[in-house]
């Protein structure tokens, strides 16, 4: 399991380093918004993962948090950003 754990969390960590990589890059505003969102969600998978192994239930009121942070976070830098693009 522990085997399992490591490649799971080392291909978590790839995906973040990736999605990052498009954060910095990002043409538009868009882009970097989408890569915020892409990052929660990797972070709630990695934690929801480690929780999981580990066997701590306590740890879902994080996973909610980061969620609810990362859509709401998500919503408005994108209305915000369609705003300042000319949308409505």
């Amino acid at each position: 399991m522990t085997a399992v754990y490591a490649v799971t969390m080392a291909l978590l960590g790839a995906a973040i380093l990736m999605t990052a990589a498009r954060l910095v890059r990002g043409p538009t505003s868009f882009d970097r918004i989408m890569a915020v969102d892409v990052i929660a969600v990797l972070l709630v998978s990695g934690i929801a993962v480690h929780s999981a192994v580990w066997g701590e239930p306590a740890q879902a009121t994080i996973l909610v948090a980061v969620v609810l942070l990362g859509f709401v976070g998500s919503v408005t830098a994108a209305r915000l950003a369609a705003r300042r693009e000319g949308g409505s």
